[in-house]
C-alpha cells in the first residue's frame, strides 16, 4: 500500500494536469510500462501503479521521433525524483509516481522545481556541473527539437529541405543561449573559458529562469516526443507560435538563408501579433538581382524581415517594423532591430540614440538611393545599395541605432544572396488589391523610367499566395 506522503505529493502532482490531460499521461505510461491488458482487469489497478518503466521501452518508444541521447536524458530525468520511503538514485526503473512528478515539474513547474530534474539530465553525478556539460545538454535539446517538428510533420511548411543545414544553426543557438550564463557574482564566462568553468546548480537555475527557451524546448521535446499533451489545447502561446508558418517556398525548388534554429530565434523577438507567419515576397534567386525588382516585391507589404548573405558566407539583417515606402526620410520604430545568423546568432535591438530605423529611396538626384537600417547616410549599421550587388555595414564600433557590431565579413560588402519575407498578415488593402507599388505609385514607374531601368516585374508579377495548403 502506498504511504500517504508518497500518495498526497503525487496528487499534488497530479492535479495540476486536467482530467483529460490526466488520462493521457496515463495512457502514456501503461503504454511505456507495457502494463496495458496485462493480468486481467482484476489486477489492472495495482500494475498500473507498480509496473515501472524500463529504459529499453522508452528507448524503443522515442526511437524515430527523438535522437538517443535525448531519451537516455530524459530517463535520467525521471530516475532522479526522490520519492519518500524509496532507496533514491540506484533504482534502474522508473516508476509511475516519478513518471508523473517528471510530467508535472517540467511542463508545469517554476524553475525551482525543474532545476534538480534539468540538472540531472544535464549530469547523472550531482553537484556542479562544468559549461561543456551545459552546452552538450543545450545543443541536444536544440536538435531534438528539430528532429522531433520535423519528424511530426510540425515544421508548418518549412523543412529540413528548404532550409539551410540546421547543424550550424544549432551550434550558433546554442552558443547565444549560453551566452546568458552567469556565474554568482554576475560574470558571464565566454569562450574556452566557458567550457571549463563549474556552474552550481542555483547559478543553472537562475539561467533556466531568465532564458525562457530552456523550458520551451523540453516541453516541445516532451510533448512530442513521448507524445503526451500533444494534441491537446494548449494554454500557452510559447509553443503555438514557436515556429511560424511558412507561405511562398512550396513548389519553387529554393532553400532559404534561414536555418530552422534561427527561424526559432529571430521569430521570437518579433512582436507577439507578428510571430505566426512569414511570408517570402523577394528572393534574389527568384526574382533576379535587380533593385527595383526588390522594391516592387516589398513596398507597401507591411513589417518584414530582411535577411543577406555577403559573398564571406556571413549571414545578417533586420526587421523592419513598418511597410517599407520609398521616400528620402527615415521610417519606421523602435520594434526594429539588426541581427546576425551566421556565423554568430544575435539579435541587435534599439538604443535610443536616435531614431534612424530603416530607410528606402530610388532614382533621386539629392539623397542616397538604397536600403538602409540604422546608423546614419553613409554608416549604416546595415545597407544595400541601390547599384545592387554592393552594401556596407559600418559600425566603428557599434552602430549607434541597434549598438550592433559590423555583421558582414567586410565593412563593404558584396551581395551574394538575399531574402525579404513579410511576417504576420499582409495589410488587408494589399491582400484585396495585389498591386505592385509600379502600379500605384506613378511618381516611382515615372522615377525608375528616367533613370533608364525597365519595369522588370512586367508580367513577371505572382498572385500573393494566401493560405496555400501546408505539407
Amino acid at each position: 500500500k502506498m504511504g500517504n506522503a508518497e500518495s498526497n505529493a503525487y496528487q499534488n502532482h497530479l492535479s495540476r494536469f486536467l482530467p483529460e490531460e490526466q488520462s493521457d499521461i496515463d495512457g502514456v505510461f501503461d503504454t511505456l510500462s507495457g502494463s496495458s491488458g496485462s493480468a486481467g482487469a482484476k489486477t489492472a489497478k495495482a500494475t498500473k501503479k507498480m509496473c515501472p518503466l524500463l529504459f529499453l521501452s522508452l528507448q524503443a518508444h522515442t526511437r524515430e521521433p527523438l535522437p538517443e541521447q535525448m531519451t537516455v536524458r530524459l530517463y535520467n530525468g525521471m530516475k532522479s525524483i526522490d520519492l519518500p520511503g524509496k532507496s533514491s538514485g540506484l533504482s534502474e526503473q522508473v516508476a509511475k509516481e516519478q513518471f508523473v512528478i517528471f510530467m508535472s515539474n517540467l511542463l508545469k513547474g517554476n524553475a525551482d522545481e525543474k532545476i534538480t530534474i534539468i540538472m540531472r539530465m544535464i549530469s547523472k553525478t550531482e553537484g556542479p556541473v562544468k559549461g561543456k556539460q551545459i552546452q552538450e545538454f543545450t545543443e541536444d535539446l536544440i536538435t531534438s527539437v528539430v528532429h522531433v517538428l520535423s519528424y511530426r510533420k510540425e515544421l508548418k511548411g518549412w523543412s529540413l529541405e528548404n532550409t539551410r543545414d540546421s547543424v550550424s544553426g544549432v551550434k550558433a543557438l546554442a552558443a547565444q543561449l549560453l551566452s546568458e550564463l552567469k556565474l554568482a557574482d554576475g560574470t558571464k564566462p565566454v569562450g574556452p573559458q566557458l567550457l571549463e568553468t563549474s556552474f552550481d546548480p542555483s547559478v543553472v537555475e537562475d539561467w533556466v529562469y531568465r532564458v525562457p527557451q530552456i523550458s520551451v524546448f523540453l516541453s516541445v521535446v516532451i510533448r512530442q516526443g513521448l507524445h503526451v499533451l500533444h494534441s491537446l489545447p494548449d494554454q500557452t502561446n510559447d509553443i503555438l507560435n514557436l515556429v511560424p508558418r511558412c507561405k511562398g517556398m512550396k513548389g519553387r525548388g529554393l532553400v532559404s538563408l534561414f536555418d530552422i534554429p534561427s527561424i526559432i530565434y529571430i521569430n521570437s523577438h518579433l512582436p507577439a501579433e507578428l510571430q505566426h507567419k512569414w511570408q517570402l515576397l523577394f528572393s534574389s534567386r527568384l526574382h533576379g538581382e535587380s533593385f527595383s525588382q526588390l522594391c516592387g516585391h516589398i513596398v507597401n507589404k507591411g513589417p518584414c524581415i530582411v535577411i543577406l548573405r555577403d559573398l564571406d558566407g556571413y549571414l545578417f539583417g533586420g526587421f523592419a517594423s513598418h511597410s517599407w515606402e520609398v521616400k528620402p526620410q527615415f521610417q519606421g520604430d523602435n520594434r526594429c532591430f539588426l541581427f546576425s545568423v551566421f556565423p554568430s546568432l544575435a539579435v541587435y535591438t534599439y538604443t535610443g540614440y536616435n531614431d534612424h530605423f530603416m530607410y528606402l529611396n530610388h532614382g533621386q538626384q539629392t539623397m542616397p538611393n538604397g536600403l538602409g537600417m540604422g546608423g546614419q547616410h553613409g554608416y549604416f549599421g546595415l545597407w544595400i545599395d541601390s547599384d545592387y550587388g554592393k552594401g556596407h555595414s559600418k559600425a566603428k564600433p557599434r552602430c549607434t541605432t541597434y549598438n550592433s557590431p559590423q555583421l558582414s565579413a567586410k565593412e563593404d560588402f558584396t551581395l551574394d544572396a538575399m531574402e525579404v519575407w513579410a511576417v504576420g498578415d499582409i495589410p488587408e488593402s494589399v491582400a484585396k488589391g495585389k498591386k505592385s507599388i509600379l502600379d500605384v505609385d506613378p511618381e516611382a514607374q515615372a522615377l525608375l523610367e528616367m533613370a533608364g531601368k525597365t519595369r522588370q516585374s512586367e508580367g513577371l508579377r505572382e498572385p500573393i499566395e494566401e493560405d496555400e495548403d501546408e505539407e
